[in-house]
């Protein structure tokens, strides 16, 4: 059996493991406190739903836990029996609880991602120093303030279209790419807008309707999509894109 393939099973098997618990990790997120609505009630907004009641819908164990496997697998094909995976395996699972909450809230708690990017933060930081990779060290740390200062500057320009959630899930993102190389943050950060761009335009034009244009949608599932693809296929696209 190849490295690759080892590799390939075992992250998707840790992963995967991992991925039965995305109930657990959601339902334990405390609920934010509630914010003052709008004087007028027709722009309020609907209620939130509530984290345990995503935790409780049927099925999402084993649907996370698929995903979450074969995103692992995907993962340990790419880096073979490597050190990304010390990282990146763990931090699978976590995605895709980020991914489930955010699409059904519109929210990325600040509770799961700071102590998942502090945790990422600390594992690289001692492999790239215990192995003497320091160049890769340096780029993902520089790439994660670059992703993250790049995504600030877009909540801060309009806010109303990016939730500063979306700014603290782009310092791990940017860590993992940065790691690989600037060209998997290309590709990552790009295939991010692209995900996200693409279906809402397409369902806009089938349904008639440029409103939807103007609805607000979760970027958060759509960024943790780029991360994998420039993960996974960054550094080859990159090449035949830009030599």
């Amino acid at each position: 059996m190849s490295d690759v393939v080892l590799a390939a099973l075992l992250a998707g098997l840790v992963a995967g493991l991992g991925g039965l618990l995305v109930p657990a990790l959601i339902a334990r997120v405390p609920e934010p406190e509630p914010k003052p609505g709008p004087e007028d009630p027709a722009q309020a907004e609907p209620p939130k739903t509530a984290y345990a009641d995503i935790a409780a819908r049927p099925g999402l164990g084993w649907r996370s836990a698929a995903v979450s496997a074969a995103a692992g697998a995907l993962l340990g094909a790419a880096c073979g029996l490597d050190w990304p995976l010390l990282w990146l395996v763990p931090l699978t699972p976590v995605a895709v609880a980020l991914s489930v909450v955010d699409w059904h809230t519109r929210l990325l708690p600040r509770v799961v991602v700071v102590p998942a990017t502090l945790a990422a933060v600390g594992v690289v930081t001692t492999v790239g120093l215990a192995t003497d990779q320091r160049e890769a060290l340096v780029r993902a740390l520089v790439a994660m303030v670059a992703v993250r200062s790049f995504f600030w500057v877009l909540w801060f320009v309009r806010s109303a279209g990016m939730g500063f959630g979306d700014v603290r899930l782009a310092a791990p993102v940017g860590l993992v790419l940065g790691w690989v190389g600037w060209g998997a943050v290309a590709i990552g950060v790009w295939t991010s807008f692209v995900a996200f761009v693409v279906p809402a335009l397409a369902l806009a034009l089938w349904r008639r309707d440029r409103l939807m244009l103007k609805q607000s949608f979760p970027f958060g599932p759509f960024m943790v999509i780029g991360a994998l693809v420039g993960l996974v296929w960054g550094t080859a696209l990159a090449g035949r894109i830009w030599g």
